[in-house]
């Protein structure tokens, strides 16, 4: 009962107010006083959410009729008391103008762009191919066998039986070996795709490059000397490198890369775990059942390859310590690398 009359009291006091109004800047009182964010309007519906249950409709109908009626009355003072003109913004010409603001390239772009000029300088192509990919070119064809472990090894995104998001970038390799010969060097890069929980280390969606050569003779020490050539123009001549055996279902033998952490100069810090290491690529020579599949002969031809992720070596070269920064597009975070 007492709810019904603060409401009914409410109601009387604003058909007064109303009554009184006789000027443009008047309306706008009325507005903030009863409809305004902070007006008593708002401030009643705060309250109906505290009262008890069985007294919530009877304030809520009562509450919502009153609205209605104020919002009324506020449109037919409105009409009546119309803005005038000297209320309107006028342009002063003046003022200083306002420079609009100019974008740049994002981190992860001016990254991929840094990586592709260094392989182009090593006599690298880029290649492309399709983000949706099939089972036979993201799996079969790089040496994964049916129901083999391997495959657990990358959470895919299957559309049907047959089609996928690309796990990796790999299987350019794979379409550009089927229409070219030998000599072949390339880098793949390009956006992929994992079903992973996202989190300060990894994203369900990243991107990638990698890179192929294959001719006759070619060798791990041609291998290593590529990137350790890449490693000390990308991060600088004095980083340290080294080389960890690993596996890989296309490249037998596989290897890890770490350069030391461009934070602490390999002494341990937050970063690296304390290790002074930092993983930046997976890398091997191309398995002979790769070559098989796309008609290349194993006893003449060789190869190497490798694979990096692009937001991996951003967030090490910069120092970044949450991947998802990256996909959030604040602008607070982006401009920091605007002048690089």
């Amino acid at each position: 009962m007492e709810n019904t009359e603060t409401i009914k009291s409410i109601g009387k006091e604003a058909l007064k107010d109303f009554e009184k109004v006789s000027s443009y800047q008047e309306v706008e009182n009325f507005r903030i006083k009863y409809l305004g964010r902070k007006g008593i309007l708002s401030n009643l519906f705060d309250k109906l959410k505290e009262l008890p249950k069985e007294e919530k409709p009877q304030f809520g109908k009562e509450l919502n009729l009153l609205k209605k009626e104020l919002e009324e009355k506020y449109e037919l003072l409105r009409q009546k008391f119309p803005k005038p003109k000297e209320f309107e913004l006028k342009d002063d010409l003046t003022l200083p103008g306002i420079k609009p603001r100019i974008g740049s390239k994002h981190i992860v772009t001016k990254t991929l762009d840094e990586i592709k000029e260094i392989f182009k300088s090593f006599g690298f192509v880029i290649a492309e191919g399709p983000e949706l990919e099939t089972d036979y070119y993201n799996f079969s064809a790089l040496n994964f066998p049916e129901d083999h472990p391997a495959r657990d090894m990358q959470d895919t995104f299957f559309i049907s039986k047959e089609l996928l998001l690309r796990t990796h970038t790999s299987p350019v390799q794979i379409r550009y070996m089927e229409s070219h010969k030998p000599q072949i060097r390339i880098i793949a890069p390009g956006r992929v795709f994992r079903n992973e929980a996202i989190s300060a280390r990894s994203h369900c969606i990243f991107h990638q490059v990698e890179g192929l050569y294959v001719d006759t003779n070619v060798t791990f020490a041609e291998l290593k000397g590529t990137l350790v050539n890449f490693a000390k123009i990308f991060y600088g001549s004095d980083v340290a490198i080294r080389f960890r055996p690993s596996f890989f279902p296309f490249t037998e033998p596989s290897a890890e890369m770490d350069v030391s952490c461009i934070i602490c100069k390999g002494k341990g810090c937050r970063l690296c775990k304390y290790t002074g290491w930092l993983e930046i690529l997976g890398c091997g020579m191309v398995d002979p059942n790769v070559f098989k599949s796309v008609n290349y002969d194993p006893e003449i031809y060789t190869g190497y390859a490798f694979g990096m992720g692009i937001e991996r070596i951003a967030m090490l070269k910069y120092g970044i310590d949450d991947i998802r920064i990256l996909f959030e597009n604040d602008l607070r975070f982006l401009k920091q690398f605007k002048g690089l």
